[in-house]
């Protein structure tokens, strides 16, 4: 580059100028071909700190990248054969009416698709799809306690755990952020139980065994305590509670009717198409 444009280049830099000029004033940084690079074409490259001979390097680079590319595409430009040539312009020319359709599409759908979704309609979906929501994994309503193991009252916060009284859950929770390393009811919420089984110091040969036979489970290791409270339990290939799925159903019920809208749009158009005679086959 010669010494004009590292000049200019620094005025850039010094000045922090981001502001776009009147095609005939902007600066003019390399050119390949009819392929001309500006400066308000250069990301902002430079970082508060870095030297101004170093912010010369950057650009620099930059523009040897600019250039490299576009040599690149001009050769390539000069030597494609036809066919190739003519595969890339059919591509494009594919690309560009997919994206006219998706955005039109999309812009529609905005505008005119119902996307509130009641509660009535997700239960009415429910109760009408059950064999749908057939669970593949064993899941639980649980509360995790993880504590050190000369925790002191731990007769009292095992007692506590597995009450249901609000009373005794407040007691517990306070005493749990006094001396528990964890603890963690999933907001109440059904989850899958091998998001708990990561929790303990050992595995669970026979989840569904395990499910059906503890309530409680309390083990331990050389370092802490473990505790769990099962709230409910569901095994796998049966059906799964409604709110487990109902986030699901909603995005069905959305998608069934995306499908529908756009279905309904296109055959809309075509007909449309044909009844003013846009649409001819010969």
């Amino acid at each position: 580059m010669n010494k004009a444009a590292t000049f200019m280049l620094m005025v850039f830099l010094l000045t922090g100028c981001a502001k776009k000029h009147h095609e005939q004033n902007r600066i003019k940084v390399a050119s390949v071909g009819n392929k001309m690079l500006y400066f308000d074409q250069i990301p902002k490259l430079i970082k508060p700190g870095i030297s101004s001979a170093d912010s010369t390097t950057i650009i620099q680079n930059y523009i040897n990248s600019w250039a490299k590319k576009e040599l690149l595409f001009l050769k390539a430009e000069e030597n494609l054969t036809d066919d190739y040539k003519s595969e890339i312009e059919n591509q494009l020319q594919e690309t560009r009416d997919n994206l006219f359709i998706y955005q039109y599409q999309r812009q529609l759908m905005e505008e005119k698709m119902d996307t509130t979704v009641t509660g009535e309609d997700m239960e009415s979906y429910y109760a009408t799809n059950e064999k749908k929501f057939t669970l593949n994994t064993n899941i639980v309503k649980a509360l995790f306690i993880k504590l050190p193991l000369e925790v002191p009252n731990l007769d009292k916060i095992r007692q506590l755990s597995r009450s249901t009284q609000q009373k005794d859950l407040q007691q517990l929770e306070k005493m749990c952020y006094q001396f528990a390393e964890k603890f963690d009811d999933f907001n109440e919420e059904w989850v899958a139980m091998s998001r708990l089984a990561v929790e303990l110091p050992m595995d669970i040969v026979n989840q569904d065994e395990f499910l059906r036979y503890n309530q409680w489970f309390e083990t331990k290791d050389s370092s802490s305590v473990y505790l769990i409270t099962f709230r409910d339990y569901r095994l796998r290939y049966s059906l799964a509670p409604y709110e487990y799925v109902k986030n699901d159903i909603k995005s069905i019920i959305l998608n069934n009717r995306r499908f529908e809208f756009l279905q309904n749009l296109e055959n809309g158009i075509y007909n449309d198409g044909l009844k003013a005679n846009i649409f001819k086959t010969y």
